[in-house]
């Protein structure tokens, strides 16, 4: 018996064409309509295809990110249902994956893919990224892994995978590889995802900027941030978690005021770490009050604690709940 696949279509390129008036890509199939270009896709699964909503990727927000979240729990509530495969535009991608991965608790296989062609364009790739998530879901070992994210023939966890490449075909990557690949013949899984326990969040707060720091970089914006009522920050360090002198009295601040800041590193590989005892450097964040991220990119790092915070504000038991989940 065909295992039962509710697709979820929610936008981005996948759903694009070149517009011939402005010749700017914008959203335009239906479901239906993109199902309709991919051979062989009935052979997969058993399929219900919903329109959720038509975004490309830079519309999405934190919020809609939760809407979706609900929607796609009760959808996976249903025994008509064995697995879910979203699409979604690839820019914002991997945070919501991140968001679901982060909350959703059923063990039932959760899958986004995306595509970076449009369908005016040569070598359109949303038919074969729609297949292989399909594909990837409806795999025996696909079960209790948390969300995945199959683009360009890999599977990835999201809990580990950022757009990488800006326009590459096989645009994701993780620090650690794929945790599988689609084949012609197979899906094969090569090892587990890296997840963290769920979150028991019951919203979200949204009210949390993203700084990343550069050569000379003031306080300025993290005290813009700070009057207009942000109730966390995510710094995105240089190195392994240091930042200018300059910046340092707006962090002083944002602590004195118990605002959570969580201290991430900006570059794509290895993580933040107290090692560095000069002003501004990681080891006197650490010993401010300031919580260390781990690996985790920035824009993950900002959905991580909205939806820690959707939990507590109390930034002792902030950071408890996130050791061990940023990395």
């Amino acid at each position: 018996m065909k295992q039962r696949v509710h697709v979820v279509f929610t936008g981005g390129t996948i759903s694009m064409r070149i517009d011939p008036q402005t010749g700017g890509a914008v959203p335009a199939l239906s479901g239906e309509q993109i199902v309709s270009r991919v051979p062989g896709l009935d052979e997969e699964a058993q399929l219900t295809l919903e329109d959720y909503s038509r975004l490309p990727g830079p519309h999405v927000t934190p919020h809609w990110m939760w809407r979706l979240k609900d929607h796609v729990a009760e959808v996976l509530a249903s025994p008509e249902v064995d697995a879910v495969v979203l699409t979604h535009g690839t820019d914002t991608l991997e945070e919501t994956a991140f968001l679901l991965d982060l909350t959703l608790t059923s063990d039932k296989p959760v899958v986004f893919c995306g595509a970076m062609r449009t369908v005016s364009e040569p070598g359109w790739d949303g038919p074969a990224n729609l297949r292989a998530a399909v594909r990837a879901a409806v795999h025996a070992d696909a079960r209790d892994r948390g969300v995945l994210i199959v683009v360009g023939e890999a599977v990835h966890a999201a809990s580990e995978a950022t757009k990488w490449h800006a326009q590459a075909l096989a645009a994701f990557r993780g620090p650690y590889g794929p945790v599988g690949t689609v084949e012609r013949d197979r899906v094969a899984f090569h090892r587990p995802s890296f997840r963290a326990p769920r979150l028991p969040a019951r919203g979200l707060v949204s009210e949390v900027d993203l700084h990343t720091m550069a050569a000379g970089v003031d306080d300025a914006l993290i005290r813009a941030s700070l009057a207009r009522g942000a109730r966390g920050l995510v710094v995105e360090a240089t190195g392994c978690g240091n930042v200018p002198p300059a910046a340092v009295p707006g962090l002083r601040a944002a602590l004195a005021a118990r605002v959570p800041v969580l201290l991430v590193s900006r570059c794509p590989e290895g993580g933040v770490t107290p090692a560095y005892g000069y002003e501004g450097g990681g080891r006197m964040l650490r010993d401010l009050g300031v919580i260390m991220g781990g690996e985790m990119p920035g824009p993950k790092a900002r959905i991580l604690l909205m939806v820690a915070l959707g939990v507590t504000s109390d930034i002792a038991e902030l950071r408890s709940l996130l050791a061990g989940r940023a990395g």
